[in-house]
């Protein structure tokens, strides 16, 4: 298998820890579902995260994948350096999301890329934003809150 011109063992996620993945299993490993670029809110009073149909400007929403990938940081300074050690701490990810639920010790679903050979599964499988989002760009600050949705379990 390969992702990005790395050769990857197959079903690596399987018996490799998140730690010990190179930079190209943790690439790969992800689902592609972009709920993670969902713009979120958190209640300043409880700390509850939920998550808006407003997703990141940078995200291309058809294909689900940022467009500006390696400069993403420097154009959207906010956006999540995904980290190893992030994942226990971003619990508003999705419990699909794939490296949360490696992290948890769930292994990956059918519908993952890595598992079912086609990139298209997550999209099919409803896990994806794909056709459910719009742009921030298109949103005004002060309608997110009416822009909240229930979707996507954390």
């Amino acid at each position: 298998m390969s992702a990005g011109g790395a050769d990857l063992e197959p079903g690596f996620w399987q018996h490799k820890p998140l730690s010990a993945m190179s930079r190209a299993e943790w690439e790969a490993l992800c689902d592609g579902c972009a709920r993670c670029c969902m713009i979120k809110l958190e209640d300043e009073d409880t700390g509850a995260i939920v998550h808006t149909a407003a997703v990141c400007r940078l995200l291309d929403r058809d294909s689900c994948r940022c467009t500006a990938y390696a400069e993403r940081h420097q154009r959207v300074p906010d956006c999540i350096d995904f980290a190893v050690d992030m994942v226990e701490q971003l619990r508003w990810l999705p419990k699909s999301c794939a490296y949360r639920r490696v992290a948890d010790g769930r292994g990956l679903a059918a519908w993952h890329p890595l598992v079912s050979g086609d990139p298209e599964s997550v999209h099919r499988a409803g896990i994806s934003v794909r056709g459910r989002v719009i742009s921030e760009d298109d949103v005004p600050e002060d309608a997110l809150e009416d822009m909240v949705v229930q979707w996507v379990e954390c």
